[in-house]
Parts: structure tokens; sequence; C-alpha cells
């Protein structure tokens, strides 16, 4: 039996394949692209165990052949397009919409065909875009990006498909993802700050002081660490879950620990006044204890060691964009 993972050559779900290989499962990897020669050395460790094929969620039928040469035990839907500007959500509406809900949906119906054990969605801390609350799992949320809004309505298909057609299933929002694979895509197109500074640093180029100072970061190993425990967990207490860091770093904490993990890269500019999370209510940190109390799961990685590991990662590779 298999597991699927959707979008997986992208940033969280080649690091999500990884993790299910580390953990001797066999995946199929589907993604819109076949996989690059990043992708390919990034998991060769592991290439018996992790057949790639290349596919598009919005196509029903694709799905459908998918599934009719494969025993899938389980799926992770990690594909979306990160549209999260208003730029892009002006100019590509109906893509967003078309790949993160229609897309979604197909493969809720594939679960359903298939009768999965259990449907992992893979959401995001967008969702709770505008709130002004401490930012949990019983938090109301009212969305306004299309982006936000399409993983929002995903959440609710995913619970509901399941009460109706006897799987399992959990939604995992992510809090501030970065580290190994993230890049440019077609489909990703807005990078985090640590994917630009860390860039910037190899390149020997100056950083420039951002006006944000506050950010809730999570090293891309334990995303996927977490999400596999919610897919692996004999017993899902919720089917609702943040997977995030959960701690707070101010913007005088980040370039003091840039500084410490590398040496000798320059900052442009002064760090502005410091903010308290009532001050500014949008950068209210997502609390993790749920995830933590039901399923034993803590992050392994704070700021300096994902920073480390994400440095070793773009030397080893050569990655320097």
């Amino acid at each position: 039996m298999t597991i699927l993972v959707t979008g997986g050559s992208g940033f969280v779900g080649s690091n999500i394949v990884r993790q299910l290989a580390l953990e001797g499962h066999a995946v199929l990897s589907m993604d819109l692209n076949p996989p690059d020669a990043l992708v390919q050395k990034y998991l060769s460790p592991w290439s018996n165990q992790i057949t790639f094929l290349v596919g598009d969620i919005v196509d029903s039928e694709t799905l459908t052949a998918i599934a009719s040469s494969n025993q899938i035990e389980n799926i992770i839907h990690a594909a979306v397009y990160t549209a999260v500007t208003e730029e892009l959500e002006r100019a590509d509406s109906r893509r967003i919409i078309d790949i993160n809900l229609i897309g979604t949906t197909n493969l809720l119906d594939l679960a359903s065909r298939v009768k999965v054990k259990r449907f992992v969605y893979v959401s995001s801390g967008g969702v709770y875009e505008g709130s002004t609350q401490s930012r949990n799992e019983e938090t109301p949320v009212a969305p306004r990006q299309v982006y936000n809004i399409t993983k929002y309505a995903s959440e609710l298909l995913t619970e509901r498909y399941s009460i109706l057609h006897g799987f399992q299933s959990a939604s995992v929002r992510l809090g501030g993802p970065y580290g190994p694979m993230e890049r440019v895509t077609s489909k990703r197109s807005v990078m985090s700050i640590l994917h630009e500074w860390t860039g910037k640093a190899i390149r020997n180029e100056p950083i420039e002081i951002p006006e944000r100072n506050q950010w809730d970061f999570t090293y891309v190993h334990d995303i996927a660490r977490g999400i596999c425990k919610v897919l692996n967990a004999k017993h899902l207490p919720n089917n609702l879950y943040n997977l995030t860091s959960g701690n707070t770093t101010s913007l005088a904490q980040l370039i003091n620990t840039f500084q410490q993990v590398y040496p000798g890269v320059e900052f442009i500019g002064s760090i502005p006044a410091q903010e308290t999370d009532s001050d500014n209510p949008l950068r209210t940190t997502m609390d993790s204890s749920r995830i933590k109390k039901d399923l034993g799961f803590s992050p392994e990685y704070d700021i300096f060691d994902g920073l480390n590991a994400y440095f070793k990662w773009r030397e080893e590779y050569n990655y320097t964009e």
C-alpha cells in the first residue's frame, strides 16, 4: 500500500516525501511537472521507495488513471498555487480557485472512491488573516484574500467529505515554513524572508532591514515531521492542527542569530521601534499546543539550528538563488 503526496516536487511537498521515505513508506509523488535535477538529487537516497507521477489535480481523469494503477492507502494533499499578493490575486483569480479548491475536491472524490484510511490536507496559517485573537484552532476565521479563502474552504470540504464518505481526515495549518527546496516555481513566486536573506548572504549581497519585525518561523523538516505525525497517529482526537514553532522571533533576534550563523553578512538600515503583538495583532503567533498535547509533537529546530541547517543545505547543493 502506498501514500500519495500531491505537490511532491514542491517546497513543502518534497520534504513530506523525504520524511515519509525516511520512515520507510512507499510514496507516490505527484506534481504538475516532472522532477527536475534538484528534486531528484534531494530525494535520491530513497529513490527505490519513491515513484514520481506527472499530472494535474484539476484533471479528474488523470487522478482516476493514477488510482487504477496504484493501491493508495492514504493521501497527503500539499499541491497548491501559493498566490499571496493582490497582484497575483487579480491576475490569476480563477486559476487559484481551480488548483486550490477544485483540485482539492477532485482529490477528495478520489479518496472517497479508493476508500483511503486517512486524508491529510496541508493548509495555511493564512486562514487567520485579519484575526485579532490568539490564533488557536478554535479562533473564528474570516479570510479575505482569494488564496486564504480557498485554503479555509478546502478545510471545510475535507472535513465534510470525510464524514459523508467514511474516511479519517485532518487539516494542518502551517506557520512560517522555511528551509531546503524553497524556490520560485510556476505555482510559488513569493518566497519567505529567510529564503531571501540566506540567498543574499551566500551571494555576498547586503541585506536590507525590513519594516516588519516579528515572525513565527518553522523549519520545513519540522513541518514534514509534524504532518507525518498527523498521518501516522493511531487516533486523532481532533481534525485540525496548527503546525508551527509557536515562538515569536523579533527582528533584532533574527539579525543577531543570522550574524552568529553566517558571520560577515552586511545589513543595511536600522531596526524600527519594537512592536508588541497587541500593537500589531496581525502578527500574533499561532498556538501549537494542540498538536503537542494530542500527538506529542514538538519541533526539533529553533531558529539558530534551522538557519544553520539551511545554510549547510544551500552550500552542499550549491543553491544560490
